[in-house]
């Protein structure tokens, strides 16, 4: 299992930054670069309990389709998205955000397995440095847009 764990400072109310972190016409703002967009599930708006998206994008010179689903939700503490269907074996990805001095501390954990068994085992490295660089990038967005 491969992870990748992030802390970003962000200037916001945490109601606000958390929302901003589930809002799916955000992220395919934020990640427009690899060509992010909804074909599935929740077609916009603010991500609930429940609820599914799938989305597409280039990613590592290929097309992928990717479906996750939020499996826990404690607004606006902590959310988690995991992948229902995809390329990786699995993914989970826990959001939390609490209130600090002039704003919000968001911290991403992501863990994955990738496919191919073993093969896929030697892949992880590479593929969480992928990941960690996507997160940081949409990080960025998020800080930019309370500044």
């Amino acid at each position: 299992m491969a992870k990748v764990h992030l802390e970003t400072f962000v200037r916001g109310p945490v109601e606000e930054v958390f929302d901003l972190a589930r809002d799916l016409d955000f992220h395919q703002r934020s990640l427009e670069h690899t060509g992010e967009r909804i074909v599935g599930g929740k077609p916009s708006g603010l991500i609930e309990l429940g609820e599914e998206v799938e989305w597409e994008a280039r990613h590592l010179g290929l097309r992928w389709r990717l479906r996750s689903r939020v499996t826990a939700f404690d607004r606006p503490l902590s959310f988690v998205d995991e992948q229902v269907r995809g390329p990786f074996a699995s993914f989970t990805h826990r959001h939390a955000f609490r209130t600090a001095p002039g704003g919000t501390l968001m911290t991403d954990d992501w863990t994955h397995r990738a496919p191919l068994g073993a093969l896929g085992r030697l892949a992880d490295l590479g593929l969480s440095a992928y990941v960690e660089r996507l997160l940081r990038r949409r990080n960025a967005a998020m800080v930019a847009r309370f500044q």
